[in-house]
């Protein structure tokens, strides 16, 4: 399990390992046609901030090799809010008093029919809060039903689970999970997550082993841009990408960098990361990793995503609703996090096409199921 790999990796060694970082060891890094985890460290080194230019030029050219002009799209669904974690950052901390919302089965039918309405999506997240005795596997199985007649991909964010529901799952129409480490801080992960299932770190990091023993089609990663030094959490999830390529080496994988948005309970985010600092992420990563899928979320302006477009990012999201019920349902109740591109689909469809990209709505198909 990675967690047993992650303790030969010093968090405070790492810091100073990225903070060393010079000129001559960013263009060693930008020579190396293969580079390794001291190459990335450069690249998301303050060293490298004179070199942008450079990094988005051969990100560009990267992308375009191995994905072509395109970026997918995809959108969310959130089905409940009902939590039992206190994560300090969330909207659906279980302290904060707001009425908890549990989408029945006929609920879900109707958000997918109004989404079908929003544009030509078949890519679907599905991401709950974390409640395994209310929303549990049964729960999220019959979900995957419900929707699997209206999507040809799906996604789940959700709470970590057992290797054997995973694979349960896959078996009702489940293609691929997202899980946010949030922080692979081992120390510092309790004081951000002070209680419930989410406080558990082995658990969480490991689940991502369990969703490749599962043989989970595509997995995602991610850590929460805020808590802690952003270049020194994104090389450790760096260090698990490739120790989970070198492990399940048939499953697919995305990234992402969320940098922390408003939400209820007003957290301020610890390290602010600037847009010229989530581009250099998204240059080093695309440099470092020219097959993994980059997704840009909502929570980035509707300018940057514009341009991050045609520079290293490939799938994103438009439309979304982080509130269960959203699109038709409970389109009032709270959201996880505020949204920052208000765009509807259409009209983020079209300024794709504009910087000369073209949106793909489908990449997955159930005549392969």
């Amino acid at each position: 399990m990675f967690s047993e790999e992650l303790k030969n990796y010093d968090w405070d060694e790492t810091t100073a390992a990225i903070a060393s970082k010079t000129a001559a060891d960013v263009e060693r890094a930008l020579r190396n046609p293969r580079p390794g985890i001291d190459d990335f460290m450069a690249l998301i080194s303050p060293a490298a901030a004179p070199y942008l230019e450079t990094m988005a030029a051969r990100s560009r050219a990267l992308t375009q090799k191995r994905f072509g002009k395109t970026i997918s799209m995809y959108i969310p669904m959130y089905i409940t809010n009902s939590c039992t974690n206190s994560c300090v950052y969330c909207g659906f901390n279980r302290h904060n008093k707001f009425a908890r919302v549990i989408l029945t089965p006929e609920q879900i039918k109707d958000e997918c029919e109004a989404i079908r309405a929003l544009g030509p999506f078949e890519n679907l997240l599905l991401v709950t809060g974390e409640n395994p005795r209310a929303a549990g596997t049964d729960y999220l199985e019959e979900a995957l039903k419900v929707c699997r007649p209206y999507f040809s991909n799906l996604t789940m964010e959700v709470m970590p689970l057992p290797a054997e529901d995973y694979e349960r799952l896959t078996h009702s129409g489940l293609n691929g999970v997202v899980c946010f480490q949030e922080t692979y801080h081992r120390e510092n992960y309790k004081k951000y997550h002070p209680a419930g299932m989410k406080s558990n770190f082995e658990w969480r990091v490991n689940g991502f082993d369990r969703m490749g023993q599962a043989g989970v089609h595509k997995i995602g990663m991610g850590v929460l841009i805020g808590l802690e030094d952003w270049r020194t959490d994104v090389t450790m999830m760096a260090r698990h990408l490739l120790y989970l390529r070198r492990k399940y080496w048939k499953t697919r994988y995305s990234v992402n960098f969320p940098r922390m948005r408003p939400s209820e309970g007003g957290y301020q985010p610890n390290v602010v990361m600037s847009d010229r600092e989530l581009a250099q992420l998204t240059f080093a990563f695309r440099i470092f990793d020219n097959d993994v899928d980059i997704s840009v979320s909502t929570r980035e302006r509707p300018d940057f995503r514009n341009h991050i477009a045609t520079l290293g990012a490939t799938s994103m999201s438009a439309g979304s609703k982080t509130e269960p019920g959203g699109y038709h349902t409970y389109p009032q109740a709270l959201e996880q996090f505020a949204v920052s591109d208000e765009r509807t689909p259409a009209e983020v469809a079209a300024a794709i096409r504009s910087v000369g990209y073209e949106p793909v709505w489908k990449d997955w198909d159930r005549v392969f199921d």
